[in-house]
């Protein structure tokens, strides 16, 4: 069975709206993982960490709309490049698909997102993506969570959880770090 690891930037709120500030990040205070912090170059090995780990990427269509057309020509995001991607849409056609980056392949459903984690192969990193997020921790699918948590307070955006009346899920934290900069890194489990 593959491992579904959400790794994000989150705000001390629970907010994971606009973090780099790019095109489609509309949130008005956009970019506010770069914006107002010392840069504290430990505080990001979270990300070097997580490409040791990488065997595919996983994306709703706003974020792949978003990252396909600026990733594949980034030096910081090359070792992406030709990993496998999914994209869990039910609208985006296949002729939307970019050329160039690595194998891509649609899923419709929380039941094909199910069932390529029954298969073989290694974890699945799911970036950006809240609603996504949301839908696939709804439907018990995540596994792990990667976060990067900032000391702010946005008040408004795109939450990674959901606010929906269900279950509750434990977690296990696996690992955690502070840094100078007032960045917490947590990892947790998802608890089955």
């Amino acid at each position: 069975m593959r491992e579904l690891v959400y790794t994000g930037f989150m705000s001390l709120d629970g907010v994971v709206d606009s973090p780099g500030g790019g095109p489609g990040e509309e949130h008005r205070s956009g970019g506010w993982v770069f914006k107002d912090l010392e840069f504290v170059p430990e505080a990001w090995s979270l990300k070097g960490e997580e490409l040791a780990e990488t065997t595919a990427l996983m994306f709703g269509r706003r974020s792949y709309e978003a990252f396909a057309p600026v990733w594949p020509g980034s030096a910081d995001h090359a070792d992406y490049k030709e990993l496998p991607k999914y994209v869990v849409s039910s609208t985006l056609p296949e002729d939307a698909l970019v050329d160039g980056w690595g194998p891509t392949t649609i899923l419709r459903s929380t039941d094909d997102v199910a069932a390529l984690k029954d298969g073989e192969g290694g974890a699945i990193f799911i970036h950006g993506s809240a609603e996504l997020a949301r839908r696939l921790s709804d439907a018990d699918l995540i596994d792990r969570y990667n976060l990067l948590v900032f000391p702010v307070l946005l008040g408004a955006g795109k939450s990674l959880f959901g606010r929906a009346d269900r279950d509750k899920h434990m977690l296990k934290l696996r690992e955690s770090e502070s840094y100078s900069n007032g960045i917490l890194k947590l990892v947790y489990e998802v608890k089955r």
